[in-house]
């Protein structure tokens, strides 16, 4: 009896983690492609289950300041690579990094940022890493 309560119990839990481990995809954005830009922050989202920075750019073709929103990692994940709920608010200056959308909206996964005081916050970005491939064999 007891065997089989804990093998029901393995299975609901397994049954209940499988969608939240595959809630998102992140096959949108294009992991070959890491792009920069600077703007002004106009939101940062502090929340799970992911965080979310929200910037204004200069539109390359009008000039006109437009909104960009970019999906970071989790509140654990982003707090581990140096991001706390203040570490930006509303009309700092930031210069990002990040893989853009595939569908070329304006966004994308931010890998990292400088804030206008130097600070850098998240991983480098560093392709070998980025996409898990071994270092370039340097004989």
């Amino acid at each position: 009896m007891k065997l089989s309560h804990c093998m029901f119990s393995v299975m609901v839990a397994a049954a209940i983690a499988g969608p939240a481990y595959g809630h998102h995809s992140f096959a949108m954005f294009d992991r070959n492609k890491a792009v920069s830009m600077t703007g002004v922050v106009k939101e940062y989202e502090w929340t799970n289950p992911h965080v979310w920075i929200h910037i204004m750019a200069e539109d390359a073709q009008s000039s006109a300041p437009r909104e960009w929103s970019f999906e970071m990692q989790s509140v654990q994940q982003d707090y581990a690579a140096g991001w706390r709920p203040d570490s930006v608010k509303p009309g700092d200056k930031v210069t990002i990094e990040f893989h853009p959308l595939k569908d070329g909206s304006r966004g994308g996964q931010l890998m990292s940022a400088t804030l206008a005081n130097g600070q850098h916050l998240g991983p480098p970005a560093a392709p070998a890493q980025v996409f898990g491939r071994p270092p370039a064999n340097r004989e």
